[in-house]
């Protein structure tokens, strides 16, 4: 389950910070308001191919962190085949960098 995720740097936001709680979350919004920059940032993080024209400052690197709890999900096995040290709670940050250098982990 995704518990926050933090963007800095991506389309229009400059610095964002979203606690996620359990149950079910509804983003709202007039038009504009940055929702679909909210699940672009998201999707970034899933694998989606990153667009240097989305940096908001051409000059600094964009930074997406996703702070997952992935115990109930016995994803302990996968870690294990891919080389990854599993831990309940999962962070994934994603680095997009001026210099087109892309860059991610997985804590």
């Amino acid at each position: 389950m995704l518990t926050s995720l933090s963007i800095k740097n991506y389309a229009l936001i400059d610095h964002l910070h979203v606690d996620f709680n359990d149950g079910f979350t509804i983003i709202t919004g007039e038009t504009g308001a940055g929702k679909s920059i909210l699940l672009g940032g998201l999707s970034l993080i899933l694998g989606k191919r990153a667009d240097l024209n989305s940096l908001r400052d051409k000059e600094a690197k964009c930074i997406i962190e996703a702070h997952f709890d992935v115990t109930t999900y016995n994803l302990k096995p996968l870690f294990e085949a891919n080389d990854l040290d599993f831990e309940p709670k999962t962070i994934i940050r994603r680095e997009i960098l001026p210099s087109r250098k892309i860059t991610g982990f997985c804590k």
